[in-house]
C-alpha cells in the first residue's frame, strides 16, 4: 500500500528534502547479498568458539572434568569462570542503579560471564571449548564432565516471593531485587476515599523473546605487537559495550579496545546489553592467542537473549460520577530472571510507571514495583521497554471503566483527555506538546467506527463473534536528558553526538553515534544532509559502528536516533554553515553578515555574486584566498546534542477482528493506526516502522509468549513452540499521520520506532475482549484459549454486545 500521505517513492538522485519518501540506500547491499554482519567476518587464523551451558535452571558447580574433552580433535582450549577469575576478569553489569522505598541500593547478584559455584537459569554459562571448526568444538563440550547439584528451583513470577520459595542469590532476600515506588500514595488513597466508581485489573504481561532475524555473534581478536583488542559483536551500542567491558568487566583500557557492529539485522532492544559471550571472545582471544568467533544458533537464542515483559499487576481505577478520572493505583511484580541485564532495573521503574498517566489527566498516581529474580534467562529492554507495559495496564483499565460505566469507549476518553500543553503528570513526565483529540478524530474515521454495529451484525449473521478496541498511547522517547536520568539513577547520560567532515571535492562524511540495525539511517541521514547543504543524497556518506572512526555516541534504542542523533547532526551542520560562511565572505569579498545560503548556493545578498557549496569547500582545504591566521584551513565540525525533555509520541490504534466460535480462530479483520510521530523525515521508513511494531504487538496480543515449566526448563525454546506472527495472522494496516512539532529538538521529531508494538496489544485485547464479552482474555490470546473462554461463557454473554 502507499504511504500515508499517498506520495510514490522519490528516487534518491537530486537534493532531497525532508518529508520525502526516498528509497532506502543501503537496501541495494542488503538485497544483493552484500550485507557485512559479523557471521560473515572472518579473522586469519580464527578458531570456533562453543558455549556448554547449564540443563539446570538452578545448580551448584561441584567440578567440572575436561581432561577427556581436551584430547578430542581439533580443541584449542575449554576455559571456565575459574580461567575468568584468574585473569581478574569482572563481572557483567546494570548500569542503573534503583533504591527501594526505604532507601537501600538494589541487590544485585554476581553475573560472571561463566558461572563459578552455580549455576542459575537453563542455559547458564558454564564453560567455553575453542576449536579448530565449529562442529569440533560442539563435540569436545559433550564430553566435558560437570558434577552439578541439583537445587530447587523457582521459575514463576508470581512464585518468586512466597515463603520458602528457592532462593536465586544470597543478597536478595526473598528474591526481592528492589520494592519501589513512584507518585503520591496519600493523594492516590483520598482520590479512592472520594470516588463513586472503582474499577478493578488484574492482568498478566507475557513474557517475550526477542527474535531478530539476524542471531547474535562476536569475534574477538588481540593484537600482541599493540597489545590491543578488537570486538566485532552485533550490538545496538559499540560505544558502551567498550565502556563497560573496560571500565567494568575490565578485559582492557578503552585506547586499547576497539568495537565494531557492522550491519546488524534487527535487535529490539535485545543487542544493547553486555551479554556474557561476547566478554568471553575478546578475553578468550588473548589467552589461546588467536581470534575467536561465535555464533549463536535459534535454540541458544531462545534460551541466553535476553527476554522482554513478564509483569504481574494489579490495578484500580477511581472515578467520579460523570466518569473523569481521579486516581490511579499500580501494583507490579516484574521478574527479571536470575541476573540483573544491562539496563534491566529500569524498565520496570523510570520507563513504565512514569507512563502510567496515558494520555489522560490523571490527579494523582501511585505505582508499586517489586522487582524479582527467578531461575530464568534475564529480563531487560524489549521494543517499547516498560512503556508497552504502561500502555496495555491503562488501556484496559480504562476500556473497562468506559463499559462499566457504560460510555462509549471513544467518548470516555475523550472526556479525560489531556487538553493542554504543556501538562505535569503526578509522574515525573512532563508532557510538551500534543494533540490527542485530532489522532482519535482521524483513527475513528478510517476505521469507520460509526458503521461498526452494522458490521457486528451482518457478522453476527455468519456465525462469527466481531468486536473493535482502541488504543490511545503515549510513550517517552529520545530518552534524555542527560541530567534528568541521570538523576533517576542512569550510569550514563544519553546525549549524542556527531561529526561533519565536508571533503575538498564537496562529499560529506556523517560520523553518527547512534547506530543503525534496521531503521535507515544511511537514508534518513544522509536526507538531512542533503536537505540542508543542498547536495544530492549520494554525496554523502553515514559512518557508524565503530569505536575507532565514530569518538563517543550512545548508540540506538528507545526511538532516539532521530530526536537526539539527528540533532546533533543539526548541530554540527550549523557549525559547518557558519565556517562556509566565512570562506564564502573571503572569496566573494563580501562581508560576513552578507552571505546567505540556500539551496546548496553562498550568495552575496542582493546580488548574483555566488559559489555553489563545492566551490567554497574546495576553496576551504586550498585556503589561498583566505587568511589562515583567521580562518582554520579545513570544513570539519563536531558537536555533542543533550536535549531538554523527553519526545512523547502519541496515538490511536483501532483494532476490529472476527472470532469464530468453533474453533476460537481470531481474525483482524481491519487494523488502523494514526501517530503523532511530529515532524517526519521519511515517511516511507516511518510506514515500515510502524507496520514491523504492530506485527510485534499482534504477535504478543494473539501468539507470542515464552514458558518455563515448574523445574525451570524453557517449554518454547523453538519456533514449533514459540509462535511468531506471520502473514496470515495481519492484515493490510492502514496507518495516518498528524503533527505536533515537538519543541525539544530542532527538527520537532518525536520518533516512531516502538510506536506499534506499545500500541497494538491493547488495541487487539480490548476487541477481542469486546467481542467475547468478558474481560477475563489473558495475552496472548491463542485459539485454545478463545474456544475455551467461549465454551465455558453462559450463553448470554457469548451474546452481549
Amino acid at each position: 500500500m502507499g504511504h500515508p500521505f499517498g506520495e510514490e517513492p522519490m528516487n534518491a538522485s537530486n537534493v532531497t528534502p525532508l518529508g520525502a519518501p526516498v528509497r532506502r540506500k543501503e537496501d541495494h547491499r542488503f538485497i544483493t547479498g552484500k550485507g557485512r554482519y559479523t557471521d560473515d567476518m572472518n579473522r586469519p587464523g580464527q578458531a570456533h568458539a562453543y558455549f556448554l551451558r547449564s540443563p539446570h535452571a538452578h545448580a551448584r558447580i561441584r567440578g567440572i572434568d575436561i581432561s577427556a574433552a581436551s584430547a578430542m580433535p581439533g580443541v584449542v582450549a575449554i576455559l571456565t569462570g575459574a580461567d575468568l577469575a584468574q585473569d581478574g576478569v569482572g563481572d557483567l553489569i546494570c548500569g542503573w542503579m534503583i533504591h527501594s522505598v526505604d532507601g537501600t541500593p538494589m541487590r544485585m547478584g554476581s553475573h560472571p560471564s561463566l558461572a563459578k559455584e552455580k549455576v542459575r537459569y537453563v542455559g547458564d554459562h558454564v564453560a567455553v571449548v575453542i576449536a579448530e571448526t565449529f562442529n569440533q568444538a560442539k563435540d569436545a563440550a559433550a564430553a566435558v564432565a560437570v558434577d552439578y547439584e541439583v537445587l530447587p528451583a523457582v521459575a514463576d513470577t508470581g512464585a518468586a516471593r512466597a515463603a520458602g520459595a528457592p532462593q536465586v542469590h544470597e543478597v536478595a532476600p526473598g528474591n526481592t531485587v528492589f520494592s519501589w515506588e513512584l507518585g503520591d500514595k496519600a493523594a492516590t488513597d483520598t482520590a479512592f476515599g472520594q470516588a463513586a466508581h472503582v474499577v478493578r485489573l488484574d492482568l498478566v504481561n507475557n513474557r517475550l523473546a526477542p527474535n531478530p532475524i539476524e542471531p547474535r555473534a562476536a569475534i574477538g581478536e588481540y593484537d600482541s605487537g599493540d597489545e590491543a583488542y578488537t570486538l566485532w559483536t552485533t550490538s545496538q551500542n559499540p560505544h558502551v559495550a567498550r565502556l563497560v567491558l573496560s571500565a567494568f568487566v575490565g578485559i582492557a583500557p578503552e585506547n586499547k579496545l576497539r568495537v565494531i557492529a557492522p550491519d546488524v539485522g534487527g535487535g529490539f532492544g535485545s543487542k544493547i546489553f553486555i551479554y556474557a559471550e561476547e566478554t568471553v571472545c575478546v578475553w578468550a582471544a588473548k589467552r589461546v592467542g588467536r581470534p575467536v568467533k561465535w555464533t549463536s544458533d535459534r535454540s541458544e537464542a531462545f534460551l541466553s537473549d535476553a527476554h522482554g515483559r513478564d509483569h504481574i499487576t494489579h490495578a484500580e481505577l477511581a472515578l467520579d460520577a460523570e466518569g473523569h478520572i481521579l486516581g490511579f493505583r499500580v501494583e507490579t511484580t516484574a521478574n527479571m530472571g536470575a541476573y540483573l541485564s544491562t539496563f534491566a532495573s529500569a524498565i520496570p521503574t523510570y520507563l513504565y510507571a512514569t507512563l502510567l498517566s496515558g494520555q489522560y489527566a490523571m490527579p494523582a498516581i501511585h505505582c508499586h514495583v517489586d522487582a524479582v529474580y527467578t531461575n530464568t534467562a534475564p529480563v531487560d529492554a524489549y521494543r517499547g521497554a516498560g512503556r508497552p507495559e504502561a500502555t496495555f495496564l491503562v488501556e484496559r483499565i480504562v476500556e473497562i471503566a468506559a463499559r462499566t460505566l457504560g460510555i462509549d469507549s471513544a467518548e470516555f476518553r475523550r472526556r479525560n483527555f489531556v487538553r493542554s500543553f504543556p501538562h505535569q503528570t503526578p509522574v515525573i513526565m512532563n508532557y510538551d506538546a500534543g494533540d490527542y483529540f485530532a489522532s482519535l478524530d482521524k483513527a475513528l474515521e478510517l476505521a469507520d467506527y460509526a458503521g461498526f454495529p452494522a458490521r457486528k451484525a451482518e457478522a453476527a449473521r455468519r456465525g462469527k463473534l466481531r468486536g473493535i478496541g482502541l488504543s490511545n498511547y503515549i510513550e517517552a522517547c529520545g530518552i534524555a536528558p542527560s541530567a534528568a536520568v541521570g538523576s533517576l539513577g542512569a550510569g550514563v547520560g544519553l546525549w549524542e553526538s556527531a561529526e561533519v567532515r565536508v571533503n575538498p571535492t564537496g562529499n560529506v562524511e556523517v560520523l553518527t553515534g547512534s547506530h543503525s540495525h534496521g531503521q535507515g539511517h544511511e537514508t534518513t541521514f544522509a536526507q538531512l544532509v542533503s536537505a540542508r547543504l543542498g547536495i544530492p543524497i549520494e554525496q554523502v556518506t553515514i559512518v557508524h559502528g565503530d569505536t575507532d572512526k565514530v569518538q563517543f555516541g550512545m548508540g540506538t534504542y528507545g526511538s532516539r536516533s532521530g530526536a537526539v542523533g539527528m540533532s546533533a547532526i543539526v548541530k554540527a551542520l550549523d557549525k559547518v554553515e557558519a565556517k562556509a560562511k566565512k570562506i564564502a565572505a573571503h572569496i566573494l569579498e563580501a562581508s560576513e553578515g552578507d552571505i546567505e545560503f540556500k539551496d546548496g548556493r553562498f550568495s552575496v545578498a542582493g546580488t548574483d555574486r555566488g559559489l555553489a557549496f563545492a566551490e567554497v569547500a574546495l576553496n576551504a582545504y586550498v585556503a589561498h584566498k583566505f587568511p589562515t591566521s583567521e580562518i582554520e584551513p579545513g570544513l570539519k565540525e563536531g558537536a555533542f546534542y543533550d536535549p531538554t525533555n523527553f519526545t512523547f509520541p502519541a496515538g490511536c490504534h483501532v483494532c476490529e477482528l472476527e472470532v469464530d466460535p468453533d474453533t476460537g480462530v481470531t481474525e483482524i479483520v481491519n487494523f488502523v493506526a494514526v501517530d503523532d510521530f511530529g515532524v517526519v523525515i521519511n515517511p516511507m521508513i516511518v510506514e515500515g516502522q510502524v507496520h514491523g511494531g504492530i506485527a510485534q504487538g499482534v504477535g504478543q496480543a494473539l501468539l507470542e509468549a515464552v514458558h518455563y515449566d515448574a523445574d525451570g526448563q524453557l517449554v518454547t525454546g523453538s519456533f514449533m513452540d514459540y509462535t511468531m506472527p506471520r502473514a496470515a495472522n495481519l492484515p493490510s494496516f492502514r496507518v495516518g499521520l498528524t503533527e505536533t512539532r515537538c519543541p525539544s529538538n530542532p527538527l520537532g521529531i518525536k520518533g516512531c520506532g516502538e510506536a506499534g508494538a506499545i500500541a497494538a496489544p491493547p488495541a487487539v485485547i480490548n476487541a477481542l475482549t469486546h467481542a467475547l464479552g468478558t474481560e477475563d482474555v489473558p495475552m496472548p490470546a491463542t485459539p485454545a484459549k478463545v474456544w475455551k473462554i467461549i465454551r465455558d461463557l453462559p450463553a448470554a454473554a457469548q451474546a452481549a454486545e
